[in-house]
């Protein structure tokens, strides 16, 4: 029987069943220029999946939701519902900018295009 799965694909895990099949996030106004910060201590709070783990570790320094995305390699709706689990939970911090720089713009259209 040849209907075995090959090695690339037992490491890809689809998107649905990282945000538990929402495909909408838990706040609505995440936008990809949003910027997300960890708060807090992980002391005493609930223990995180491993996605949510990773974007607490990258958020130690602002960076936007489409940042988050290509840092931890999942496609920016996906990262917008993480994101939102983790402002909701109070884990993240999340501001919007009121105007970004222009590198800045052209950063995230660049890391937009990478995913």
């Amino acid at each position: 029987m040849s209907g075995g799965a090959s090695g690339e694909d037992t490491q890809f895990v689809r998107p649905f069943i990282i945000t538990g099949g929402r495909a909408l996030p838990a706040q609505a106004d995440l936008r990809l220029e949003t910027l997300v910060v960890a708060v807090g201590t992980d002391a005493g709070g609930p223990a995180l999946a491993f996605e949510h783990q990773r974007i607490v570790a990258l958020c130690q320094e602002p960076l936007t939701v489409a940042q988050v995305a290509e840092g931890i390699g999942v496609p920016l709706g996906v990262a917008k519902v993480l994101v939102a689990d983790l402002v909701v939970g109070g884990r993240l911090s999340c501001s919007q900018p009121a105007e970004l720089p222009l590198h800045t713009l052209e950063r995230i259209r660049d890391h937009v295009r990478a995913l």
